[in-house]
């Protein structure tokens, strides 16, 4: 009987602690820290960011999921707790198809696949003055994702998501009917 407790508590805590450690759990965590940029886009709007060039169109047409967020990262205690936090997400689910590390500074992208398709591509990069993640789940071809980020498209998505979402991109409402 005590096994089975032991074993119960056990399992109760290895998924606690995994669902913490997800995309998920760091969006909402950091999302309302001070000088966060945090964009999470609607189905609805993911046809607006595939302008931002042809192969971001042929990605997004397939993206389920799409988030972008952009936090400080100036002390190196606070970089250091980021990139961990990061690697952990990563950890054993992920495959890492890019990284390169210079001290505390990180620029890696990581994939989830199954089958012969990658459900998940989590971009990170962090310079110790600001650190951000893209992340993108859905059914995206190996071949395509390695071409982009051998071409470094991804950082353009993370700099046209900022564009598109952008205070002076936003009219008020009285503008807009001014025009019509």
């Amino acid at each position: 009987m005590l096994k089975r407790t032991f074993f119960i508590v056990s399992l109760v805590f290895v998924v606690s602690c995994g669902s913490y450690n997800s995309i998920d759990s760091f969006y909402n965590a950091h999302k309302n820290d001070d000088q966060v940029t945090a964009v999470r886009v609607p189905q609805f709007m993911l046809s607006l960011i595939g302008n931002i060039s042809p192969e971001i169109k042929s990605l997004i047409g397939n993206t389920k999921d799409l988030r972008y967020m952009q936090f400080p990262s100036a002390t190196p205690a606070r970089t250091q707790f980021l990139n961990n936090q990061m690697n952990t997400i990563t950890g054993n689910s992920f495959i890492e198809v890019y990284r390169k590390n210079d001290d505390l500074r990180r620029n890696v992208i990581s994939v989830r696949e199954k089958k012969n398709a990658v459900k998940e591509i989590l971009i990170y990069n962090n310079n110790n003055v600001n650190g951000s993640f893209l992340y993108f789940n859905g059914d995206f071809d190996p071949e395509k994702v390695r071409q982009m980020a051998q071409n470094e498209d991804f950082q353009k998505i993370g700099e046209g998501l900022i564009d598109q979402y952008s205070m002076k991109n936003l009219r008020p409402i009285d503008q807009m009917e001014d025009k019509n």
